[in-house]
Formats: C-alpha cells, structure tokens, sequence
C-alpha cells in the first residue's frame, strides 16, 4: 500500500489525539536506523492534544510528543515540527474502532504529560539494541545482546508511543522497549489507508497495519 498525499492544511483538523505521526529522516542516525530495520522508518512521535486554541491568531494548533536524541521528551507544536522536518513524514490515523472500545484518553494524557514533565531523556543503547532485532533471528545470534527488558527511566521514540498507546488500551501488554519505529507502524491498530504529508511519494511504510502487537507481549 502506498500512502495518499494530503496537505497539512487539510489534515490538521482532522487528527486526533493517539494519532502517529512517522518519520523517514535523511540524518547520519536516521539513515543507521532504516538500514538496520529494513525500512523507510526512523523515528516516531503521537499527536498528544489537537486543535488547542491560538490566542494569538485565533486559529488552533496540534501537538506532537515525542523522544529525539536533542531533547529527549518532548511537546512542540505540530506544524513546526513537520516545516522544520529534513525528510519524509506519514500520518498514521488510530483505528476508530480503537478509539470507541476502551481508549482511554485521560490514562493517555496522564502517562505521556508525566513524562514531559519530568524530562525524560533519550534512551540511545535500547534505542540501538531495539533496532538490531534482526540479529536475534541469525543462527549465531545472541539473543542477550540485543533484548530490551522494558524500562521506562528514558524512553526512545517509539517506546514512548508504544508505552502511551498501552496505557490508553489502544493494545495489549507489550513490551514497549523492543518496539522499533517501523514495529509500531505495522502494527494493526490504524484506520485503512496512511497519508503522506511530506517528502517522496515513492517511499512506503512497508507491512503497513499488518502485525499484531500482542507479538511483542512480555
């Protein structure tokens, strides 16, 4: 499946809170974390709270959490993050399935806020271990080498969206260290089709919405 281009003009007011927004970045690092993971994928965050009004112009704006190696985590304004962004970004619409069962949206806040504010850095060597999964699956691997045991003192990117999405009920147990960025977009949570914001259209998430997150259960 190869994502529909939209203009964030049109898309901002259609996000919700839970929504993921990925990353393809065109950085040293971005580029170490797409080789090793097989993807086009580098980094993840989630809308945290949308169309907040702007006293200042009278309009609204979107908010993104995420992990970054710069800041660790973080709330910004979603509109900068995408203009200030060197590569491709997707938004991933959660499921409205999802979003009517059990979601729910004050543990979702709570958990993600609390994180923000108590500065929370980044997580590099889970973060590193996380992506080279790969190894675990070579006959001479070391399954102890590259396994995370979850641990939420730091967070990278997509542990901290994999984390927030367990809290709201939007998936089962999992075990939030192992999930990588391109984990998290396959798994089977999202509405049907993923929108292009930003960059190549000729890029895809592969496997997108295919997986089930109860594979990375504890």
């Amino acid at each position: 499946m190869t994502a529909q281009q939209i203009n964030y003009s049109d898309a901002r007011k259609l996000m919700k809170p839970g929504d993921v927004i990925a990353f393809g970045g065109s950085s040293a690092f971005s580029k170490i974390i797409k080789l090793v993971t097989f993807s086009e994928v580098s980094h993840v965050g989630i809308l945290l709270k949308t169309q907040i009004a702007d006293e200042n112009s009278g309009l609204f704006f979107n908010q993104i959490i995420e992990s970054t190696g710069q800041k660790g985590v973080s709330i910004s304004r979603f509109s900068q993050q995408l203009k200030d962004y060197d590569g491709d970004v997707w938004w991933l619409p959660l499921s409205e399935d999802i979003r009517q069962s059990d979601f729910d949206i004050n543990a979702f806040f709570e958990f993600l806020y609390h994180q923000a504010a108590n500065n929370n850095g980044y997580d590099l060597t889970q973060a590193l271990k996380s992506a080279m999964d790969t190894l675990e699956k070579l006959p001479w691997g070391n399954n102890d080498s590259v396994y995370n045991a979850e641990d939420f003192s730091k967070f990278f990117c997509s542990e901290l969206v994999a984390a927030g999405l367990e809290r709201a009920n939007a998936v089962g147990t999992v075990n939030a260290s192992e999930v990588t960025p391109i984990d998290l977009c396959r798994w089977k949570i999202y509405q049907g089709r993923y929108y292009l914001l930003k960059g190549d259209a000729d890029k895809k998430i592969s496997r997108f919405n295919t997986a089930s997150p109860s594979d990375w259960n504890i």
